[in-house]
């Protein structure tokens, strides 16, 4: 994985950085993340894909299965181009084959005829697809997309329901902005063990680090005020606005550590306090005290439901059947 400072250098020249650093924060104060849609852009996409869904006979004939097809799919989910398409596709149909569950099931090869100029017909390669084969293709799209977010959440679960699809939108949303902070301190960790910091200054400049971001309170007083207990970190407990918050400063950290080439605990703790307190007076200025924000569910329940919840969804994908009319 690529840190984010490092795309940073490679892309923003340096006198733009603060301008891309306080765009991030704007977005992080404003939780501006597709994960985050309102009810009503929820019903209106999912009123969009309830359009494409088709019903076919199942093998037995008593009841029906769900189906969609790729070209129509391609469309809701923001694709131009088949060619581009039909790489999600493949990928999906190697991630099926990988948790060795028959391709056969979910995934068929099918015609269509489309219309041409001047009235003239033309037959097409497409796929019939089940619930759990769209999952497996919004899963190889990107999520930064908001149609495809949108879909990881409406095709993982069975109903289908506004809130729900919210609900767990939000869930993963949490889950990769922790992903994230675990990836920017693991990079923050290896930067400063090579500009003389050993794991008690690394853990002391993470500690002050807080204590800015929080408004004087240290990383234990927060565990104390929200509840937590003193072996579990702080971060799991956070909602994702904090996580977001923590994580930007963090990055910005292990940009002008490199960028200015500090050296020693001293130095590394200056970086890191200030990018903490900018953060802070970015949320401050929309009127967010990251102290004031109540704790979130413990993240590890949260992990196990969203892990539990898609391995459900090939089980509750009725499949295709045998034969196709």
């Amino acid at each position: 994985m690529v840190a984010q400072s490092a795309i940073y250098q490679l892309i923003v020249p340096k006198e733009k950085l603060q301008k891309v650093l306080a765009d991030e924060i704007k977005a992080v104060s404003e939780e501006k993340k597709y994960y985050n849609m309102d009810i009503q852009r929820i019903n209106q996409h999912t009123s969009a894909f309830n359009e494409i869904t088709h019903y076919i006979e199942s093998d037995n004939g008593k009841e029906k299965v769900e189906v969609w097809f790729a070209r129509e799919l391609q469309s809701v989910l923001g694709y131009a181009r088949w060619e581009n398409f039909t790489i999600a596709i493949g990928r999906a149909v190697e991630s099926c084959k990988s948790q060795n569950i028959n391709v056969n099931d979910h995934f068929r090869e099918v015609t269509k005829m489309i219309s041409l100029a001047k009235g003239a017909k033309r037959e097409v390669k497409d796929y019939m697809l089940t619930r759990f084969a769209c999952y497996l293709i919004t899963q190889n799209g990107d999520p930064k997309k908001e149609e495809i977010a949108f879909a990881q959440g409406y095709f993982a679960l069975q109903t289908r329901r506004a809130e729900l699809i919210a609900e767990h939108l939000q869930q993963v949303s949490r889950l990769e902005t922790r992903d994230r902070l675990r990836a920017s301190e693991k990079q923050l960790s290896r930067n400063i063990y090579e500009r003389g910091v050993d794991d008690r200054g690394f853990g002391r400049i993470r500690s002050k680090g807080d204590t800015a971001l929080f408004g004087g309170h240290t990383t234990e007083d927060m565990k104390l005020r929200l509840g937590i207990k003193s072996t579990r970190p702080l971060a799991d407990f956070l909602p994702t606005l904090t996580i977001a918050a923590k994580n930007l400063a963090t990055e910005m950290t292990n940009y002008n550590v490199e960028q200015k080439d500090l050296y020693g605990e001293q130095s590394i703790t200056a970086e890191h306090i200030q990018n903490n307190v900018s953060v802070r007076q970015m949320l401050g200025q929309r009127g967010i005290k990251p102290e004031n924000l109540p704790p979130a569910e413990d993240i590890k329940k949260v992990e196990r439901r969203v892990a539990s919840n898609e391995k459900k969804i090939e089980k509750t994908s009725n499949k295709l059947p045998k034969k196709v009319e």
